[in-house]
């Protein structure tokens, strides 16, 4: 009997605490990568200098283009295992595995090749006054350094939460996240190495990272090749089919990514044109929609995993069941989000830089930023569904969908009513990609389950 048809007759159920057993750890997980943006801005903000502040909201959304554009290394390979996973097939997760880091190191090394004019095309996009963009300059030419690693890191992470190891992310991103943290504020407060030692921070963090996940892999892959009869061979990681199916949905993750990130780059852009305070002020609270969005990324995460395995396992009940439960939590995460913003939101403006230029821009747009969290709740937890289930394509035409809505608002209500005008055209792009996403969901999911589909006790 193969490996794939040992579970077609299998069924398993999706409860609560299945979901939580994923969701909690990588929400702990998720939730320290903001912090980390945090940490930069608020030791980069002791220095009480909205030019350098600046800079690194310019840097940070830089490297969120190039690299969070590859997130497709992290979130395809959790679709792709976890379909694996439900099917049972241990020699595919491995191959997939090897697949994803392949194609990150080629990917990594690649940026640093073209890094110059990579550069300048992102300072020529974005722009920012001669002193913030001499600052960007020093901050990339450094962290570009990591660009193998962190993809390498997506891949190694993919491959656990795939299999549902939240515990072995969450391990694996604490590493990563605290060491970060740690040389961030040794290399700026006490080396006053500036931005360059947040830079040297991030490079160090990935490599103590990626280390600690391949001797895991190496673990894991070791004990699962013993049970399945081996390695995968070069034939298998080399399947022509299989290749294919990853370059498809990673594609369409890659567009549907820089289309997000394209849009938070032109949110940054729209910021610097009116000034180095504004700029700073919506570096700052971008991190709380930031903040929020690792929170839900937990949920999302949780949803990747079981929807991934009921698909691989061809069973449509702990399939809904999984959209059900994740949409009720990240219902209720969203909404404690938005509280605390709401009720400590000046504090921590307060607590991020002592210029009160920027104190005072900051909280007249808190409310927005507050809001983020509730609007694109849905948007997160249909990332998940739809990643999980690899209809990639679809994620990929209504994100661009809701590019365009954003741009065409981004581009008349701010002239029209200034910054007021841009944070009300980020809250319509975050509700409108989550509201297309679920109008589409009945329908892929009865194709999915076609021989489910005139049976209702069965979902």
């Amino acid at each position: 009997m193969t490996e794939r048809s040992a579970t077609q007759t299998e069924d398993f159920s999706v409860t609560h605490r299945s979901v939580f057993a994923i969701a909690a750890p990588m929400t702990l997980a998720f939730i320290s990568t903001p912090l980390v943006g945090l940490a930069d801005t608020w030791t980069i903000g002791q220095l009480s200098d909205a030019a350098l502040i600046g800079a690194i909201a310019i840097g940070g959304i830089i490297f969120d283009i190039l690299f969070a554009t590859m997130n497709f290394l992290r979130s395809g390979t959790t679709g792709l295992v976890a379909q694996a996973f439900g099917a049972r097939r241990s020699r595919e997760e491995a191959a997939i595995l090897a697949r994803a880091l392949i194609l990150a190191l080629g990917i990594g090394l690649l940026a640093i090749l073209l890094q110059t004019p990579l550069l300048q095309a992102s300072l020529w996009f974005i722009g920012g006054t001669e002193r913030v963009q001499e600052a960007v300059i020093v901050y990339f030419s450094v962290r570009i350094l990591a660009a193998p690693l962190t993809l390498s890191n997506y891949a190694v992470l993919g491959y656990f939460l795939g299999r549902g190891e939240a515990m072995t992310g969450l391990a694996l991103q604490t590493v990563l996240n605290l060491t970060n943290i740690a040389l961030n504020i040794l290399f700026v407060l006490v080396f006053d190495w500036g931005v360059a030692g947040v830079a040297f921070a991030s490079v160090l963090g990935e490599l103590v990272a990626l280390l600690l996940g391949l001797v895991l892999v190496w673990l894991r892959l070791r004990k699962s090749a013993l049970e399945n009869g081996g390695w995968p061979t070069r034939a298998e990681v080399l399947d022509r089919a299989e290749l294919v199916r990853m370059m498809g949905v990673n594609r369409d993750i890659m567009i549907r990514s820089f289309a997000l990130l394209f849009a938070f780059a032109t949110f940054t852009r729209l910021s610097a044109q009116q000034g180095e305070v504004v700029l700073a002020a919506n570096a700052i609270l971008e991190k709380y929609f930031l903040l929020a969005g690792y929170f839900l990324d937990g949920m999302a995460t949780a949803a990747e995993q079981l929807v991934g395995r009921a698909v691989g396992a061809r069973r449509r009940k702990p399939f809904v069941r999984a959209v059900k439960l994740c949409a009720f939590w990240s219902i209720i995460f969203s909404g404690f989000a938005t509280g605390v913003f709401f009720l400590a939101g000046g504090a921590l403006l307060d607590f991020m830089t002592p210029a009160e230029e920027i104190r005072e821009v900051g909280r007249q747009f808190l409310v927005f930023a507050s809001l983020t969290p509730i609007i694109g709740m849905g948007a997160f937890l249909m990332d998940g569904i739809y990643i999980g289930a690899t209809w990639s394509r679809d994620m990929r035409n209504m994100m661009l969908a809701s590019l365009a809505l954003f741009l065409v608002a981004a581009y008349t209500l701010t002239p029209a009513m200034g910054n007021t005008g841009l944070w009300l055209s980020l809250l319509l792009f975050l509700g409108a990609r989550g509201i297309t996403l679920g109008l589409i969901l009945p329908r892929r999911m009865d194709e999915t389950f076609p021989q489910v589909r005139q049976s209702p006790a069965t979902s």
